[in-house]
């Protein structure tokens, strides 16, 4: 479908008329506003792969390029702050298709009567993070709007990395008979932000693992160990990546909660708020697709470094059970009973990146 085309076409019935929170939320309006509207509008075979980063050729190899944008609220939460989440956002989405991160583009929108003093603690959040990656922030912009309708801050960021030669890491590229790994426990982020905003003391020190996980894909590589995919948990948790890379290859996926690392403050949280670990945002975490072969290398590697400080195998893909449906995610819970883990539809938890 050409712009043009786009431009002549009829609406497609909208489930919503209007944006909702939680077209942000990472689960099943956000992946209806990406088919309905950007790609149909944008097209091209870089977008239409729904990776974290689009890889695209340059004359001399393959660059990786991701945008996103950062709305999270409160600015400062245990763990972080919303410059840190930002650059190690970016450069996770990078490290997602194997590319090494490079460049920074920075984007902010302040609101007037932020204090000086919150900014220069975020910049400088941003450059130690940035530093430590061996990215290099290189350009931006800064506007400022009326008291009251920024919400303090908001940053946009863009990164550009280098994919090593020959690496193809994508959610196409999974198949049956791969071995599904976590790096970490789940859910640390999500609720790291929801007790500060609800000014909540939880039993236990608890931090978001916002983290950059360039290095430990890295030691993968270099190890040998090839992932045919990889995706970072964000928006909607584990349940939400693990359902887009199984409708983007159309496969199935078997997962074993028993194998899931949950900490036990993050299980005691989502318990009295009512949530579920497996849909609450990580953001330094990555779930790793890897060939059987490659299993014991990979988790090896995983064990030795310090960005997956608790790596487990937690399941495995397997063909379409029913040719012709969407691939579907398949929950075998502590009980020994199985469910179907759907894609959330709505948001649990608004602002948290």
């Amino acid at each position: 479908m050409t712009a043009r085309d786009f431009e002549l076409a009829c609406p497609p019935p909208f489930r919503h008329r209007t944006v909702q929170l939680a077209h942000g939320g990472g689960g099943r309006l956000s992946r209806e506003l990406v088919e309905q509207i950007f790609i149909p509008a944008f097209g091209g075979a870089a977008l239409s792969a729904r990776h974290d980063s689009a890889v695209v050729e340059v004359p001399r190899g393959r660059i990786a390029l991701t945008t996103d944008g950062y709305v999270v609220r409160p600015l400062f939460f245990p763990g972080g702050d919303i410059g840190k989440l930002a650059v190690c956002g970016t450069i996770n989405d990078l490290a997602m298709t194997g590319a090494a991160p490079r460049w920074l583009a920075v984007a902010f929108v302040l609101e007037e009567g932020l204090p000086m003093e919150d900014l220069h603690r975020v910049v400088a959040s941003m450059r130690d993070a940035a530093r430590a990656s061996g990215m290099e922030i290189v350009t931006g912009d800064t506007k400022v709007v009326d008291r009251g309708k920024g919400d303090g801050m908001f940053i946009t960021t863009t990164g550009v990395g280098v994919v090593p030669e020959g690496i193809t890491i994508e959610p196409r590229a999974v198949r049956p008979g791969d071995v599904v790994f976590v790096s970490g426990d789940l859910g640390r982020h999500g609720i790291a932000v929801l007790s500060t905003r609800e000014g909540l003391t939880i039993t236990g020190a608890l931090e978001s693992d916002c983290a950059p996980l360039d290095g430990l894909v890295a030691a993968l590589l270099s190890a040998g160990v090839v992932p045919h995919c990889l995706r970072d948990p964000t928006r909607g948790g584990l349940a939400s990546a693990l359902n887009e890379i199984a409708l983007d290859a159309g496969v199935d996926i078997d997962i074993d909660e028993r194998a899931v690392p949950v900490n036990e403050t993050v299980a005691g949280a989502c318990e009295l708020f009512g949530l579920d670990p497996l849909y609450v945002a990580c953001e330094g975490r990555l779930v790793a697709f890897v060939p059987e072969e490659h299993a014991a290398a990979a988790i090896e590697v995983m064990r030795a470094h310090p960005a997956a400080p608790e790596p487990a195998r937690i399941g495995t893909v397997r063909d379409n059970a029913a040719p012709g449906r969407a691939g579907r995610v398949t929950l075998r819970s502590r009980l020994g009973m199985n469910r179907w883990l759907d894609i959330p539809a709505g948001e649990q938890l608004p602002r948290i990146c």
